[in-house]
């Protein structure tokens, strides 16, 4: 039964609408499970009713007619519960209803499975047969298998086939797809989406200009593999079977055979780019080949799979014009790196959207950090129609509009206006200092790592550089910086900085940082060899930047360093050695330079119970709210699934920061805040109030938190951070700052407009 689940979740996976995949699912369950009818039930988008929306053995004519309450019959049983049935004999069960016409009064055994996405039951698999019997367990565990694994490729296609279902809110001027915030802002563009080399269902339809350069492109990608297939033969024909050989030849011929070739090229002939030209080819070959009663040719659908990949990766690598951004570029792809972001010329870029991730996985941090929009966790949208539509994306609510009608498009036109009146408001505090109304200042410092951020920091009115990122200028190389380049990178930034601080954070990667030439699989990356475990581990790669960071400090007084991902003494007593013996050996090689101030980060429970311990053994602490926060709740931050429950105001949140806080009043040691909460005004009060040293955030966020903290007395402040310590869940700290917020005329930094 395994191997009948994995082919009917590949078939689904070539669908193109609901209406295909639910004709390929009704099908397969009827055959694979010798029952006398197979059905989808939907839930129709009131939630309380659901309708026949494909049957392969009922009556047809009840598709889209069948339709019942939620609270009706044995299929209504299982929407409204979320409860398998399995009932030997359906019609002697109360919960039974007999709808005419339906075609199932002659049937007796009833499994109905419930199809479960994201905690919402999107319908129900019906299986039934005339026999009176129940069905064994290894059907049900079948079915409930099956059920769970084409959920989400269910609720794609009803996105793509049946918007009205699946978007937001009734009203037609309100359609929309229901993500998560990811940075805050409103951007109105083109989307443009970055497709996987792996993942033909990522592919975007594209208009093409010149056709037989497209044509051009695929054949030579075809000849290309080919010659690869060819010499791999070559280079093992010494232990080669005259079997295996043969196998080898009916690659090249299938790479090169007259159907693949000759229909991708007619698709490429109709104005689609040779990417989904091919696609569509291999999901139809893919597909006939399923069909086939021969279980020998039902194999060979994974061949035309594979090759199809191969061609794929060839046209993938092999592009032959420079790709054209849109104006107003809304970056749509699975997993959007720092990389794929610096491909996208600054002024072209206008917002984010990512399947993957929530607010404080690391693209967000880069999009705040560059002042643009993002909606994260848009595992629910497919993404392969979107391309070059125009899309609205709202970092405040976390949604992103598709087509938008013009009433939406006025209304958020109007959003970003105001937005830009805002920023232009806010200008007006950029001499004035972070003091709050009864004379208590507080340091407001930048996070960054980017080089478009160096520019940049003699524009934002700060205190200095809070955290510099180091991995940054790592991942958007193609191998390790050497000693001289990081040099020059980490003394652009202290010059402009200067006078002003700057922390340089020694290299925190892996986790949801890879490099690609320095790869780390892990099945729990975000619990494994990172941070400071891979630097120690690698004392090289630490010497070496730690020697380039002293040396870009000559002459300099505003260099400090800091370690990232401390969890023990022995890691910050071997980080603290090496941090000796690259002072020494710089000063060996005659550079007279002044000893900077090292210090913990706090981001592991661990560190906020040896805060104190820490605190004897630093010049500072400073506290990464975001790896904190995750590692606390036990909540993956580039997780959709969970990233509801990833709460900077949860109360262990809290109440750990406040710790540390208090670590470094006793030990007169400064502690910076320099996770994404810094930047949230609803939490910057309650930061103030514990009497932290400064708060390090995006550039873009440190004129809103200097507007909070100026509107807000030291002595208001201490008495909200009271009250919130006495509150026993997330939700109610939030409504407590966001009332107060409101109340002292700033409920735009937490809503979108004015």
């Amino acid at each position: 039964m395994l191997e009948v689940l994995r082919r009917i979740i590949q078939e689904v996976n070539t669908a193109h609408d609901l209406d295909q995949v639910l004709s390929i699912i009704v099908s397969k369950i009827r055959k694979s499970m010798a029952v006398d009818a197979a059905s989808f039930y939907l839930v129709e988008s009131n939630k309380k009713d659901f309708v026949l929306r494909k049957t392969d053995g009922l009556n047809v004519d009840a598709v889209n007619e069948l339709r019942l309450s939620i609270d009706q019959g044995l299929t209504g049983f299982v929407i409204r519960t979320g409860e398998t049935q399995n009932i030997a004999c359906a019609p002697k069960d109360d919960r039974y209803i007999n709808v005419p016409n339906s075609g199932d009064d002659t049937l007796n055994a009833y499994l109905g499975v419930p199809v479960i996405y994201q905690r919402m039951v999107l319908g129900a698999l019906v299986v039934q047969r005339k026999e009176s019997r129940q069905f064994n367990e290894e059907r049900v565990a079948f079915m409930m298998a099956l059920a769970s694994q084409l959920a989400g490729a269910i609720a794609h296609a009803k996105i793509v086939s049946d918007p009205q279902y699946s978007l937001g809110a009734d009203r037609s001027k309100e359609k929309y797809f229901s993500c998560i915030p990811g940075a805050p802002g409103v951007a109105i563009g083109t989307a443009f989406v970055l497709y996987s080399s792996s993942d033909f269902n990522s592919v975007p339809d594209r208009k093409i200009e010149n056709i037989d350069d497209e044509i051009k492109l695929f054949k030579n990608a075809v000849s290309q593999v080919c010659d690869d297939i060819k010499e791999m033969q070559s280079s093992l024909s010494d232990v080669l079977s005259d079997e295996d050989h043969a196998l080898f030849d009916a690659y090249v011929l299938l790479a090169n055979s007259d159907t693949l070739v000759n229909e991708t090229i007619g698709r490429i002939h109709q104005g689609n780019w040779a990417q989904a030209a091919l696609r569509d080819t291999i999901k139809e070959h893919t597909i006939r080949f399923n069909e086939m009663s021969d279980e020998y040719m039902r194999e060979r659908a994974d061949d035309i799979r594979e090759i199809g990949l191969r061609i794929f990766s060839k046209l993938h690598s092999g592009k032959s014009t420079p790709i054209k951004y849109p104006k107003r570029t809304i970056l749509v792809g699975e997993e959007i790196g720092a990389t794929q972001l610096a491909e996208v010329p600054a002024k072209r870029i206008a917002g984010i959207i990512s399947a993957k991730g929530s607010n404080s996985s690391h693209v967000a941090i880069l999009a705040r950090a560059m002042g643009i929009p993002a909606v994260m966790g848009a595992s629910n949208v497919s993404f392969g129609w979107l391309d070059q539509c125009e899309v609205i994306a709202d970092g405040y609510q976390g949604r992103i509009y598709v087509q938008p009608p013009p009433i939406v498009r006025i209304e958020y036109s109007r959003l970003v206006r105001e937005e830009s009146q805002l920023k232009k408001e806010l200008k007006g505090l950029r001499k004035l200092p972070a003091e709050t109304s009864d004379g208590v200042k507080l340091k407001l410092m930048m996070n960054t790592g980017l080089l478009v951020d160096e520019k940049s920091t003699h524009k934002v009115e700060c205190d200095g550089v809070g955290l510099y990122r180091t991995e940054f200028p790592f991942m958007i190389r193609s191998s390790f910086p050497n000693e001289s380049e990081q040099v020059d990178v980490y003394r652009k930034v202290l010059k402009a900085t200067a006078p002003n601080p700057v922390t340089l954070r020694t290299l925190d990667v892996g986790g949801d940082k890879p490099l690609t030439y320095f790869p780390v699989s892990e099945d729990n990356p975000s619990l494994g060899w990172r941070g400071i475990r891979v630097t120690l581990d690698h004392p090289e790669i630490m010497i070496t930047q730690l020697k380039a960071m002293l040396k870009a400090s000559l002459g300099l007084t505003n260099l400090s360093i800091l370690f990232p991902m401390i969890s023990n003494l022995e890691e910050l007593d071997e980080a603290q050695t090496l941090f000796e013996q690259a002072i020494f050996e710089v000063r060996q090689e005659g550079y007279e330079i002044v000893t900077p101030k090292i210090g913990a980060m706090i981001e592991i429970p661990a560190a906020v119970l040896l805060a104190e311990s820490f605190a004897k053994r630093v010049d500072f602490l400073s506290i990464g709210t975001n790896d904190l926060t995750q590692f606390l709740l036990a909540v993956d931050r580039n997780n959709a699934r969970v990233v509801k429950l990833y709460d900077s105001l949860h109360p262990a949140v809290i109440r750990a920061v406040k710790h540390v806080a208090d670590v470094g009043k006793k030990y007169v040691k400064p502690v910076s805040v320099c996770g994404e909460m810094s930047g949230y005004p609803a939490a910057a009060v309650l930061l103030l109030a514990m009497g932290v040293s400064s708060l390090s955030m995006a550039p873009t966020s440190i004129a809103k938190i200097k507007w909070v903290i100026r509107s807000f007395s030291y002595k208001k402040a201490r008495r909200l951070l009271n009250t919130a310590l006495e509150k026993e869940h997330g939700y109610e700290i939030r409504n407590l700052m966001f009332k107060e917020l409101e109340e002292a005329g700033l409920g735009v930094l937490i809503r979108a407009g004015h």
